[in-house]
């Protein structure tokens, strides 16, 4: 059985790059985690009773676009 050869430059140059890729996906993971929970935190207070989807839209006509 021959063995493998010694660990060539290019592989070395390749695994180099691949922890650096793993590293940086670490810290962007961690940095969206504190970036939610710092909205979190600066979300509105939701008022009891009240949906947060439609809260502040007022029913009946629409006025019309400035383009328009």
């Amino acid at each position: 059985m021959a063995r493998p050869g010694p660990t060539t430059f290019a592989k070395r140059q390749r695994e180099i790059r691949k922890r650096q890729r793993r590293q940086e996906k670490l810290e962007r993971r961690a940095q969206r985690k504190l970036d939610k929970e710092q909205a979190a935190l600066e979300a509105p207070e939701a008022v009891p009773g009240e949906d947060p989807d439609i809260a502040g839209i007022v029913p009946g006509p629409q006025p019309l676009p400035d383009w328009d």
